[in-house]
């Protein structure tokens, strides 16, 4: 993380809170932006408000307001976005879309939080076409709720073996 950041690179992800930790701690000195994109646990959530700018996997309101609760006073808002669950598979978490409206509206009265948009892990596909689906459902998501008066601007999804398609929607 040294080298990236001497390099310019100031932004870096994290899914384990105990890596973020011992990673932000050690290099508290350097001017970089912390992304948890992690599932996040209820007992974990004091070391992320502390420590992240910016949390990727708000999933349900219990979490939103641990993070609110715990979020120094002297910090900025925190960064979130929620995660949506675009397929039935028990190794992901997420928020039902049916559930969404709710849970960004709940969110966004949390003082200590910046709702900024939505996050999904989709299932693996192959074909551009096929992987594209979930990543515009996510899109539509994102416009409904602004459409109903929000002012969302982040989609965070897509890795390597999907990437294209991501940035295609």
């Amino acid at each position: 993380v040294r080298a990236l950041a001497a390099l310019g690179q100031a932004e870096f992800g994290e899914n384990y809170v105990q890596e973020a930790v011992a990673k932000i701690d050690a290099l508290r000195g350097l001017p970089l932006t912390w992304h948890f994109i992690g599932q996040l646990q209820a007992n974990k959530t004091r070391d992320v408000a502390e420590r992240c700018q910016w949390v990727h996997t708000v999933d349900r309101l219990r979490i939103a307001e641990r993070l609110s609760a715990q979020r120094p006073h002297h910090a900025p808002p925190l960064e979130v976005l929620l995660q949506v669950k675009l397929a039935d598979e028990a190794t992901k978490g997420g928020v039902d879309p049916g559930e969404l409206p709710a849970l960004a509206a709940a969110a966004e009265r949390l003082l200590r939080l910046r709702l900024r948009g939505l996050m999904c892990l989709p299932p693996e596909t192959i074909g551009e076409d096929e992987q594209r689906r979930p990543f515009r459902r996510l899109r539509e998501l994102l416009e409904a709720l602004n459409s109903a008066g929000r002012a969302l601007d982040t989609l965070s999804m897509g890795m390597s073996g999907d990437l294209e398609a991501a940035v295609l929607e």
